[in-house]
């Protein structure tokens, strides 16, 4: 049990004891009441609301109920002083021995520091990437890659279920486009001259391969057949070798995804259909006609009955149409059909989109409302597109790929912990620049190479130990002052930073924490260059450096921990 858990069901029990006695009403909603470290460091360890959350509804003064809480927190061995601070806030400062027992837990639970069941088992299906199966990943779709698979790991080690999920766009017109592109590609494999890649199809030679094994496999079959006996085909193979590439792809990033659902074969099971007669059953789906876009005049807009779904009930604008009216699926209806399959095997639903997709997510987050009855959360992550700049430049396109730069070359030149670390540095919704030159310079404005050199530093201290040859006794933690406490204090956040990222759905929150710890440990480190019985090892001083050492590797296991929820490798020395 994590510290801030602790002291909230120590605060629950003061509460308790204060309803027993009837100071406080029985069956108060304490939803709001929250134990955190203070805004200002200098007013203590932790802060309650407690008392300005109960005080209205118990028809209470907040100070003079403060004071009755506050009372039942100094009676804990752990407080050491509970003082009221304006119209009723509590702040707690806690004993050393508190934090000294709490960089021990740090230790005793190692990799579990941290770890949760504040999600309670629930399931969660996070879809991510989910990128048109027509070519290998490219620089677009790679922050919401991984932004997806850490929230992933993040969820399940707060005590989630995770459901990792790819849908694969695999029946509209852009997979027919694909399979034309391999035909090109499947007649210069028999010696055509297909010239330039005719303009509306896919030029990248990344389809190359593929034509070459439909050659191999078919001759000259298809060369001069009409497009009706092949396309099919053609698409099947150059969808099938465009996943393969794609999850070749994602592993170069440690991505692998539990699940991955096919629209076409969505459609071929008849599930459109199904959320369709479900939501005719619930009147929540007529036959209507659309009002005439903005600016068309009556001559120009021909009026057609379609199948409307009631998305204004849940916070839409308008009706929106799940059919055209050749009777074919609207994206939108075959969208809404995938995510009622998606809530069959879930509680919880979470989509990683691009930014450019802003447009749908109210239709999108009102179908899932309908076709769950309200039960399930859902939410869209919103991720902004990336620009990719060399030392200031924008990055030149790659010729392999056709128009874009691939996420395989970015790893293989600056490495799959770079590329996750620096997709977790800014929120989500947040534009960013992946400067290849500033993601693997050694600079502490560089934040991958800071908290990485945190945690290599902390492993060379061990390795220094051991080559002076110092016989350290079993840590005395009393000898670590002021200054290191703060940094047990810093570490002890790490359980309340994973519940508070996984609640809010935000693992850029761990690159932030990691970065903050990071910068106390180098401080504490640096002061040793200034001041020698500041530094870890103490030559003359086995005791003091046994206690140091302890809180270092400390540090380092919260780091890795964290590192660990990123997908990123702990290194243990930098070159």
């Amino acid at each position: 049990m994590s510290l801030y858990i602790r002291f909230t069901a120590h605060l629950n029990a003061v509460l308790d004891a204060l309803e027993a006695d009837g100071t406080l009403p029985a069956g108060l909603n304490r939803k709001a009441v929250t134990v955190e470290p203070p805004r200002d460091a200098s007013h203590g360890d932790l802060a309650t609301n407690a008392a300005m959350v109960l005080a209205k509804p118990a028809g209470a003064n907040p100070r003079a109920l403060a004071e009755r809480i506050a009372a039942g927190l100094r009676e804990l061995d752990e407080v050491e002083s509970a003082a009221i601070a304006g119209p009723g806030f509590i702040n707690l400062t806690l004993t050393d021995a508190t934090w000294r027992a709490e960089l021990a837990a740090i230790h005793a639970e190692g990799g579990d520091y941290g770890r949760s069941q504040a999600g309670e088992g629930v399931t969660v299906n996070v879809e991510y990437v989910s990128a048109n199966p027509t070519g290998p990943m490219h620089m677009g779709h790679c922050r919401g890659a991984v932004v997806g698979d850490a929230l992933a790991t993040l969820l399940e080690y707060a005590g989630h279920k995770v459901i990792r999920e790819y849908y694969i766009n695999d029946a509209g017109g852009q997979v027919d486009v694909l399979a034309r592109s391999a035909h090109v590609r499947y007649r210069e494999a028999l010696g055509e001259d297909v010239g330039e890649i005719p303009e509306g199809l896919y030029p990248g030679d990344y389809l190359v391969p593929v034509g070459q094994a439909l050659a191999a496999d078919y001759g000259d079959a298809y060369v001069t057949a009409p497009e009706s006996e092949w396309l099919v085909l053609f698409r099947t193979r150059a969808v099938a070798a465009m996943m393969e590439m794609i999850r070749s792809d994602l592993a170069l990033l440690g991505i692998h995804h539990d699940v991955f659902s096919s629209e076409a074969e969505l459609q071929a099971a008849g599930k459109p259909e199904a959320a369709e007669r479900w939501l005719r059953d619930h009147d929540l789906v007529y036959d209507g006609v659309l009002e005439a876009p903005k600016g068309e005049t009556p001559e120009d807009w021909e009026p057609v009955e379609l199948p409307l779904f009631r998305s204004t009930r849940f916070g839409d604008d308008q009706d929106r149409p799940i059919r055209k009216s050749n009777g074919a699926w609207t994206y939108f209806g075959a969208d809404m059909a995938y995510h009622f399959q998606k809530a069959q095997t879930a509680d919880q639903l979470i989509d990683i989109w691009g930014a450019d997709h802003a447009g749908t997510v109210k239709r999108i987050q009102a179908a899932v409302a309908a076709l769950t009855e309200g039960k399930a959360r859902f939410d869209v992550k919103l991720i902004q597109m990336v620009r990719l700049l060399r030392d200031g430049e924008p990055v030149k396109m790659s010729k392999r790929a056709g128009n874009f730069v691939t996420l395989a070359d970015v790893v293989r030149e600056v490495g799959k912990d770079v590329v996750r670390f620096t997709m977790l540095t800014r929120k989500a919704d947040a534009q960013m620049d992946f400067d290849f030159a500033k993601v693997v310079e050694a600079s502490k404005d560089n934040p991958v190479f800071y908290v990485q050199y945190a945690h290599a530093r902390i492993s060379s201290l061990g390795r220094r130990a051991e080559e002076a040859g110092l016989d350290l006794p079993a840590p005395d933690l009393s000898r670590l002052g002021t200054q290191e406490l703060g940094l047990v204090k810093l570490a002890a956040q790490f359980p309340r930073v994973v519940e508070g990222a996984a609640s809010a759905r935000e693992p850029h929150r761990i690159a932030f924490y990691l970065n903050d710890l990071a910068s106390e440990f180098h401080g504490w480190w640096n002061a040793g260059n200034d001041d020698p019985a500041a530094r870890v090892i103490q030559m003359d001083d086995p005791a003091t450096t046994s206690a140091r050492l302890f809180l270092s590797r400390g540090i380092g296991q919260i780091i890795r921990n964290g590192l660990a929820l990123m997908g990123v490798a702990a290194l243990t020395e930098m070159q």
